[in-house]
C-alpha cells in the first residue's frame, strides 16, 4: 500500500511539473515569421481557430472590434486559421490573410494554418486540449472559431464555445478583470 502511495505522489508531482504556459511555445505567424508566446507575458490572451468558409466565420467582425477596443498592453487576440472541420479554411496563408484584411480589416495577429485536431495537432493546441499539459481541462476543438483565454501568466483559464460571440458579457469581464 505504501509503494502504491509512493507511485501516486511521485506520477501526480510529475504532472504537475509537467505542465506548460504558451510562454514556452514559438509559432509562425502567417507571413512566415516567427512569433514568440514569450513576448505575451504579463497579457492576457485570446487565442481563436479560424476559418473564412464557415457560418461563424462574420466572428471575424467581433473579433477585431474587441481587438480595436480592448487590444494592446493588456490583452490580445491571436488567430490560428485551421482546415479542420468540413475543409471551410482550404486557402493558402495569402489568401487567408488577404481576405481577412480585406472582408474584415483584421490586424490582430494571425498564425500559419495549423491543425487544432487528430493525429497532426499542433503543439499549442496539444497544450490547450490536454489537461496534464495545461493544469485546467481536457477538452477537443469543437468547431472553428472556439476561443480559449489565457492569463497573464500564460496558463489556460476558460474555454469558450465556438457559437459565443467574442464580445460576450463573461469575455468582457474577464478581460476587464484586474
Amino acid at each position: 500500500m505504501k509503494l502504491l502511495l509512493a507511485i501516486y505522489i511521485a506520477l501526480g508531482s510529475t504532472l504537475l511539473t509537467a505542465q506548460k504556459s504558451i510562454h514556452e511555445f514559438t509559432v509562425t505567424d502567417i507571413y512566415g515569421e516567427d512569433f514568440n508566446m514569450a513576448d505575451l507575458k504579463g497579457k492576457k490572451v485570446m487565442i481563436v481557430n479560424t476559418a473564412s468558409r464557415c457560418g461563424l466565420t462574420p466572428q471575424y467582425k467581433d473579433l477585431q472590434a474587441l481587438y480595436e477596443e480592448k487590444g494592446g498592453d493588456n490583452f490580445i487576440i491571436i488567430g490560428f486559421p485551421a482546415n479542420n472541420f468540413m475543409k471551410q479554411e482550404p486557402g493558402t496563408e495569402e489568401e487567408i490573410a488577404a481576405f481577412c484584411e480585406k472582408n474584415y480589416g483584421v490586424t490582430f495577429p494571425m498564425m500559419s494554418k495549423i491543425s487544432v485536431k487528430g493525429n497532426d495537432m499542433h503543439p499549442l493546441y496539444q497544450f490547450l486540449t490536454q489537461k496534464a499539459l495545461n493544469g485546467f481541462s481536457d477538452n477537443d476543438v469543437s468547431w472553428n472559431f472556439q476561443k480559449y483565454l489565457i492569463d497573464e501568466n500564460g496558463k489556460l483559464v476558460e474555454v469558450i464555445s465556438p457559437r459565443t460571440s467574442p464580445t460576450d458579457k463573461k469575455i468582457l469581464d474577464w478581460i476587464d478583470r484586474k
